[in-house]
């Protein structure tokens, strides 16, 4: 499909029958100020509500609506848009009223004037109303993505967020049906090399019940962190483990030693063993992590040279 220069805003709804109209209200004002083509792709992800009564009593020009027989998921559902974006970049919100819609048109500008493959807005602002039992899970899920990336991360997982469509769509293959989606593409667009930017954005209190389940999402998250680490960059994962390993070996050998004045050969032997081992699938992932990035760095020439943009 040939993609157009404009803005496509997808937005992922279940169940929102109590906020998703004034989301729509307060996107359709913003968008009518601008100056660029855009489109708005709302994907009902199988409410049982009356959500999508509300969005046919709001669709217009330029809003589409699709709909899932069934709940299979926010990055389900997120992925369905992208797919059927028109346009080159694609943009990200909830229906919940939590993110200030009214800043995707500076992501947008940002994005073209700066050469961002993906511009996030991180939830840094003044005004974050963040659950307070959410926050030490989003600060250790913080700081692994900081560990596999190298980088900084302000907001790994922030639910607005715009991205070139073609870029995106090279990771589909890694994207799960749930929350999880949006911590992928941080995760696999900068361990590939791609740029992503970052607008401090405040973070509004929910309309509704959250989606979230604390516990079973934050250990998927932590989860998909451990599989794209393995993914991309498996030495931050095996070198670490190799080198606590082969130290606990040597540790355990000098302790008994010292403590028993003989030597514990065998689970010392295991030990260090079992570091080398780690240290050697951790060299090898490396060297098939190596071919992959050869595969995506092709088809990043391949989207930046192709005469359909």
């Amino acid at each position: 499909m040939k993609e157009m220069q404009g803005l496509t805003i997808v937005v992922p709804v279940f169940n929102e029958q109590e906020c998703i109209g004034d989301t729509l209200i307060a996107l359709g004002k913003i968008l009518n100020e601008v100056s660029f083509d855009w489109e708005v792709i709302v994907v009902d992800d199988g409410s049982s509500d009356d959500t999508e009564q509300t969005l046919k009593r709001h669709q217009k020009e330029r809003f589409k609506i699709v709909i899932h027989n069934e709940n299979k998921g926010y990055g389900a559902a997120v992925l369905t848009g992208i797919l059927e974006a028109r346009f080159r970049h694609v943009a990200i919100t909830d229906a919940d009223g939590t993110y200030p819609v009214k800043i995707i048109p500076d992501l947008y500008h940002k994005a073209l004037k700066d050469g961002f493959d993906m511009v996030v807005g991180a939830r840094t602002g003044s005004n974050v109303m963040i659950p307070v039992l959410r926050k030490p899970a989003k600060w250790i899920i913080g700081k692994l993505a900081n560990y596999v990336t190298g980088r900084v991360i302000p907001d790994i997982n922030s639910g607005l967020r715009l991205f070139n469509r073609r870029v995106a769509l090279l990771f589909r293959h890694l994207y799960p049906s749930g929350f999880s989606l949006t911590t992928t593409m941080t995760l696999a667009m900068m361990t590939n090399g791609y740029s992503v930017g970052y607008v401090p954005i405040n973070y509004f209190q929910r309309a509704g019940k959250s989606k979230i389940r604390p516990v079973s999402d934050t250990l998927n998250f932590i989860k998909l962190i451990a599989m794209i680490s393995l993914y991309f960059a498996p030495l931050r994962l095996f070198l670490p483990l190799s080198f606590c390993l082969v130290l606990a070996g040597v540790a355990w050998g000098i302790g008994t030693y010292v403590i028993f004045g003989k030597l514990a050969d065998m689970s010392t032997l295991l030990l260090i063993l079992a570091g080398i081992n780690a240290g050697t699938v951790g060299l090898l992932a490396e060297l098939v992590n190596h071919r992959t990035a050869y595969q995506y760095e092709k088809k990043k020439d391949d989207y930046k040279n192709d005469s359909s943009f």
